[in-house]
C-alpha cells in the first residue's frame, strides 16, 4: 500500500508540473506539451491532481476535451479500483460490520 501511495504522489506531482509547464508555454507563445500527453498522465493516476491544476491556474478549462475527458477519466479510476477491492475481497469488510 506504501508503493501505491507513494506512486500516486510522484504521479500527482509529475502532473501539476506538466500543467504548470503548459501553462507557462502557452503565455510565452512556446510549444506545448502534446494534448495526448497530458491525458496520459491523467489516465496513469495524475487525473485528480491535473484536474484541481488545471482548474487552479485555469489552463485548458474551455478545452471539452479536458473538462469532460479528465472527469471521466477520474470514474472510470474510481470504479476500475472498487471493482479490484471488491475482487480481492473488500466487500467481505462491508458486510461484516
Amino acid at each position: 500500500m506504501l508503493y501505491l501511495a507513494i506512486y500516486f504522489g510522484i504521479i500527482s506531482l509529475f502532473a501539476i508540473l506538466m500543467t504548470a509547464h503548459n501553462k507557462h508555454a502557452a503565455k510565452a507563445g512556446s510549444r506545448l506539451t502534446r494534448e495526448r500527453t497530458l491525458l496520459f498522465i491523467a489516465a496513469i493516476g495524475g487525473s485528480i491532481a491535473m484536474l484541481l491544476s488545471m482548474r487552479m491556474l485555469r489552463h485548458k478549462t474551455k478545452h471539452a476535451k479536458f473538462m469532460l475527458g479528465i472527469p471521466l477519466i477520474i470514474i472510470l479510476q474510481v470504479a476500475a479500483g472498487l471493482l479490484i477491492w471488491w475482487h480481492f475481497g473488500g466487500s467481505t469488510i462491508l458486510l461484516c460490520h
